[in-house]
């Protein structure tokens, strides 16, 4: 039995052995054909590294460009909302004394409307109504007929 398992154990190593000959054979060949594309990756790489060492102090001109008209931009908006608060504030103080002199002109012109009536208006009314009276009176004068007392007896009642 112990015959056995040495030659177990022999046959086990001799597998072994031969597996890694083999993973050998694949490791060289593996080998090969990475040498080659790092032959050739090498100078593209090489050219990549350069072309990126040429760009930097470029890319680094166009950030710092960039943040400052992105300070600039911040600048000029802060001073544009200033200049529109202003601009809004001042224009609602025109509006409310444009509102306080059309309400106090409104009310001067209805005043002077009030002034105008009792002014101009009772004294041409009176006129009038002495007019009115002066007529009724000549007209009454020059008539000459008066009525007879019944016919001023009838006029009462209907008036009644």
């Amino acid at each position: 039995m112990v015959s056995l398992g040495v030659c177990l154990c022999w046959l086990g190593a001799l597998i072994m052995a031969w597996s890694m000959v083999s993973i050998l054979r694949v490791v060289k060949r593996l080998e090969v054909r990475t040498s080659a594309v790092a032959d050739k990756a090498g100078p593209i790489l090489d050219s990549a590294k350069a072309m990126l060492d040429e760009a930097r102090p470029k890319i680094q001109e166009m950030v710092a460009r960039a943040d400052e008209i992105v300070t600039s931009a911040r600048d000029q908006m802060a001073r544009l909302e200033s200049l529109v608060s202003d601009a809004t504030d001042s224009a609602r103080l025109q509006i409310e004394r444009i509102d306080v002199a059309v309400g106090d002109t409104v009310n001067r012109v209805q005043e002077t409307t009030a002034v105008m009536q009792h002014t101009i208006l009772k004294p041409v009314r009176e006129v009038n109504g002495v007019v009115s009276g002066l007529r009724a009176a000549i007209s009454t004068l020059a008539r000459g007929n008066r009525a007879s007392v019944d016919h001023a007896t009838q006029d009462e009642e209907m008036f009644i």
